[in-house]
């Protein structure tokens, strides 16, 4: 199993890690930073640097069969290589920044409406979430109560807690239709008075370094069911 550094740390940009198994062009290391992707996040890219100085560039990391997949170009690498991993941190912080916003502006919809995220996919330009609400209106007014709350400067917790207890946290899981992980540790996202949800992906230390949330356009994608699409800036 490869160990999984930026659960922990979601600002580990570089990494050494060891070369543990070869699938064509797909390398698995006893660690990494790369984020493989997941709950609509897009995942890392960047490039391995092995011991002869060769840069190796790394276009998909994918999780498959519980084995975190890194797709690399052809290369010299074998089993047993040690390795320097370096993330593109540009495209990673810039989905972080959006990815807690998601958080907030999640929250604010279960909060106020009692909406539930029914799809979302989140890239380094841009996210969009799919909400079931009626009136589009509103999530103009969610993004602009979510960027007051990005002002105050929130520092933002991740722990680890049993399925058993997380389970007794009230809208852990904020996405319609999905099941509770069966998995028997949860990671634990939390923005203290806003938000507490189940989630194994990167996230920023504090809601101001999200910056202002841009509403972009809002699409009313069928009967009880609006998409807003929205980035941040600077």
């Amino acid at each position: 199993m490869t160990e999984e550094l930026y659960l922990n740390d979601s600002y580990i940009k570089e990494f050494e890690g060891k070369v543990i198994k070869i699938e064509n062009n797909f390398v698995i290391l006893d660690k990494t930073a790369f984020y493989p992707g997941g709950g609509g996040l897009e995942n890392d890219i960047g490039f391995l640097i092995n011991e002869n100085g060769e840069k190796i560039n790394v276009t998909e990391v994918k999780r498959e069969n519980g084995e975190i997949l890194h797709k690399i170009d052809s290369s010299s690498l074998k089993v047993g290589d040690k390795v320097k991993g370096i993330i593109n941190w540009d495209r990673r912080y810039r989905m972080m920044r959006l990815h807690t916003a998601s958080h907030i502006i999640a929250a604010l919809a279960y909060t106020k409406f009692g909406a539930l995220i029914t799809g979302g996919h989140i890239s380094p330009d841009q996210a969009k979430d799919d909400f079931n609400v009626e009136n589009k209106d509103v999530l103009n007014e969610l993004i602009n109560e979510a960027n007051e709350i990005v002002k105050k400067g929130i520092d933002v917790k991740v722990y680890f807690l049993p399925r058993e207890e997380a389970l007794m946290i009230p809208a852990i899981v904020k996405l319609a239709g999905r099941n509770p992980p069966q998995i028997p540790i949860w990671r634990i996202v939390e923005i203290p008075g806003i938000d507490i949800q189940a989630d194994g992906g990167p996230h920023v230390k504090n809601t101001k370094e999200i910056g202002e949330i841009v509403l972009l356009k809002v699409e009313n994608k069928g009967k009880g069911r609006k998409r807003v699409y929205y980035t941040v800036r600077p």
